[in-house]
């Protein structure tokens, strides 16, 4: 029991981390209607320039004070990834309105190389370390419960709740705020939502900037487990089965389709694997995708859609 349920937490805090990247590409398809294939290479450049901006404060400020030095390197990452938010719609998807999704997928794809090659022009092509002071070490939780206890990865566990406390605020910042229920009722009807005066354009910067936010953090967390290294912005290709099986147009979704497959990866890898070989947790999701996408394309907590003729 003890390892079954070490199992599921290591699960419970994969899929926290999947739902952090899933909710970049909700945020901005329930806004623009827009695939943003680009969301791994926003992960991406977020970290190499939260790696990058860490390293050049000490060196050129003279601070040396950790916490500081920190936090100072985020606002500079965070600005960072506002600009290139607002250039992305400005200079891109602004002259992309009504365009085909086609014709919007191929720019997003083409928005991804050139992050890419501008990261790699900016901050460098080496791997890069993040260190945001999370403790790397295990401890062990439940000793009286069971034998020998249920071993916890700290740096997991710390970034499993950073993940929470961000989906956390988001949820309030679309339930509670006026730019919130703009943004709500933009997703809902883009037409209706102009009528009423809703600025459609800030609307859109808005999200994009969001998504930006969502993608730093996703990238320190990332990037303080793996490294910071251009084979991050696959990243985004895991969460890919999350959106699928939450939906593209639900936050909850987000969040709940991270947690089952990031249960599901572990429990299937840990006990279904011994028979078959071992690699399920590389394609679990991408099969429960598939029949997703058979059966119910809308996801969990996707909107249906009816066409009637």
């Amino acid at each position: 029991m003890g390892f079954f349920l070490e199992t599921l937490l290591g699960g419970l805090m994969a899929g926290m981390l999947y739902s952090l990247v899933a909710l970049g590409f909700v945020l901005i398809f329930k806004a623009s209607g827009v695939f943003n294939f680009a969301q791994g290479a926003m992960v991406l450049f977020a970290a190499l320039a939260m790696a990058r901006f860490a390293e050049w404060i000490p060196a050129y400020t003279g601070i040396d004070n950790f916490v500081l030095s920190t936090l100072l390197a985020f606002v500079l990452a965070g600005s960072v990834m506002f600009i290139v938010a607002w250039a992305v719609e400005k200079l891109v998807l602004r002259h992309l309105v009504n365009q085909e999704g086609a014709t919007l997928l191929m720019a997003t794809l083409g928005i991804t190389y050139f992050l890419e090659g501008l990261g790699q022009t900016i901050f460098g092509s080496d791997i890069y370390k993040i260190d945001i002071g999370m403790p790397k070490e295990p401890i062990f939780a439940f000793d009286s419960v069971f034998p020998g206890g249920v071993l916890i990865n700290k740096e997991d566990l710390i970034a499993a709740l950073i993940a929470a406390v961000l989906v956390a605020l988001l949820s309030v910042f679309f339930q509670k705020t006026t730019t919130g229920r703009a943004l709500r009722a933009v997703a809902d009807d883009h037409q209706a939502a102009q009528s009423i005066g809703i600025p459609l354009n800030r609307i859109w910067v808005i999200v994009w900037c969001v998504a930006g936010v969502v993608a730093l953090v996703a990238g320190m967390i990332w990037g303080s487990k793996l490294g910071v290294q251009f084979s991050l912005a696959t990243v985004a290709l895991r969460a890919l089965p999350v959106v699928i099986l939450g939906g593209l147009t639900s936050v909850p979704g987000a969040i709940i389709g991270g947690l089952i497959i990031g249960v599901g990866e572990k429990l299937s890898e840990v006990f279904l694997g011994p028979f078959v070989g071992g690699g399920i947790e590389i394609w679990f999701a991408y099969v429960l995708a598939l029949v997703f996408l058979l059966f119910r394309p809308q996801g969990l907590f996707g909107e249906k859609i009816i066409d009637r003729v």
